[in-house]
């Protein structure tokens, strides 16, 4: 059994493709299949199995199209209510592949509908785990309230999961490896060890806080406080997840490209994904600077926690080079349904933003409303400015309203990142200029 573990930095995403005499399962995989086709091809495999161990929130599965282009079966749990062709399963169930045998066994509690995937081979034992396990911590309960199949209240999935780590593991041994769907960044959980990708269940009973000896009472008060935020994606994911997505090259290929735009229609949504200084030094009216000029940005996640699954939108990329790259970012959380044009600026686009003196800022800080836009977290931690507005990025167009404009705002975050966004929606929202970005020089107030 060869075990191949593949990351999504941007989403903090693991998939999995285990491979036994020729053949190829695999397990929880992102949006473009590609990658486990040339993996397939490079050992001589067959992907004849795909295992979905539930209805993902924060990224677009590619099992249905995998399933289309090899004929591989999928399986999954019988409540997920898979609107897709599958094979349930479940807890007793088993599929031989090789010399591999993979066995289900239900563990609710990031969902109803979760499964964790136990494979053996001779005498090694891999645990995929989804979001029910992960290194450091376990899975969220409070996504499936309004989504899914099967939904289920917070309190009622947190004592599902109670239940799951005290009685679902409990046979298996120390040496079991555990693989996980996601990592230390991921919205799934709150409190993942940035340390390692994988672990074993024997590390996890001495190091993870959930196997510790605690009452239920106490585990469910613990996994339900300061959870992260939910972005707006996320039930919109699993239902794409639960029906099964389009095949992506057939998606993208619909997408309209425009060459020099100077304008769009007035009122159209704008997502200029360029550096900041350049959206600064010029963009079109009433666009929203969500930067996407690194592999390990998180533009996926503040894309779907910004815009709405309802909302179509422009993209605006530097180059027709950056093209590809971005839209098959974009279509890592389904949104490449939402796109109208993407498309590069023409010379007539004059709209900048005005210049930030950061000495008359330091030395005249009441003069500015100042509006913070961590999470709530984050900002748990303590303040960087007296008196500074608390509002969320993801809550910032809806809130954006509660914002005086009688002083220059100056927008801030933990790193600079976030600020880019917030400026340009604060600047949208409101109709006004005098909206700054304090960007990375935040870390002189700290």
């Amino acid at each position: 059994m060869k075990i191949k573990q593949f990351e999504y930095k941007p989403l903090s995403h693991f998939s999995y493709a285990i491979i036994s005499d020729g053949k190829m399962a695999l397990v929880d995989p992102e949006r473009n299949p590609i990658q486990y086709y040339k993996y397939a091809e490079e050992n001589d495999a067959q992907i004849v199995a795909v295992f979905e161990t539930h209805p993902h929130a924060d990224f677009v599965s590619s099992h249905l199209q995998i399933h289309e282009e090899t004929g591989a079966t999928l399986y999954c749990s019988k409540k997920t209510g898979a609107d897709y062709p599958h094979s349930p399963f479940d807890d007793g169930d088993m599929v031989r592949m090789g010399n591999t045998t993979f066995k289900a066994i239900n563990t609710p509690g990031h969902s109803p509908d979760s499964i964790t995937i136990l494979a053996n081979e001779e005498n090694k034992t891999a645990l995929f785990t989804g979001d029910t396990l992960f290194v450091g911590d376990v899975g969220r309960p409070d996504l499936r309230e309004k989504a899914g199949h099967v939904k289920a209240k917070r309190e009622e999935l947190a004592k599902m999961m109670f239940e799951t780590i005290q009685n679902k593991f409990s046979d298996l041994p120390d040496n079991a490896y555990v693989y996980p769907a996601h990592g230390a960044g991921s919205l799934c959980g709150k409190g993942m060890s940035d340390d390692a990708s994988s672990s074993t269940l024997g590390n996890e009973r001495v190091g993870n806080w959930a196997f510790k000896k605690q009452t239920e009472k106490q585990f469910v008060d613990y996994l339900l406080d300061s959870q992260p935020f939910i972005p707006h994606y996320f039930g919109y994911n699993v239902d794409v997840n639960k029906n099964g997505a389009k095949n992506l090259r057939a998606a993208l290929g619909k997408i309209p490209f425009r060459s020099n735009v100077n304008s769009v229609t007035k009122g159209a949504l704008l997502i200029d994904i360029r550096e900041a200084d350049d959206f600064k030094k010029k963009h079109l009216p009433g666009s929203i600077n969500i930067m996407a000029t690194s592999e390990t940005s998180k533009f996926e996640t503040w894309l779907g926690s910004i815009v709405r699954p309802d909302e179509e939108f422009h993209l605006v990329v530097d180059s027709a080079a950056s093209i590809e790259n971005i839209l098959n970012r974009t279509a890592k959380i389904g949104y490449e349904v939402n796109v109208k044009t993407i498309l590069t600026l023409g010379e007539g686009v004059s709209e900048k933003s005005t210049g930030f003196n950061l000495e008359h800022f330091k030395n005249n800080i009441n003069d500015y409303t100042i509006v913070d836009i961590r999470n709530e977290t984050e900002v748990s931690e303590g303040e960087f400015f007296e008196n500074s507005i608390v509002i969320p990025l993801y809550q910032l167009r809806e809130k954006a309203s509660q914002v005086p404009t009688d002083k220059p705002i100056v927008v801030h975050c933990a790193g600079g990142y976030r600020s880019a966004a917030g400026a340009s929606i604060l600047q949208k929202e409101l109709q006004i200029k005098n909206v700054f970005d304090l960007s990375d020089d935040v870390e002189h107030f700290k």
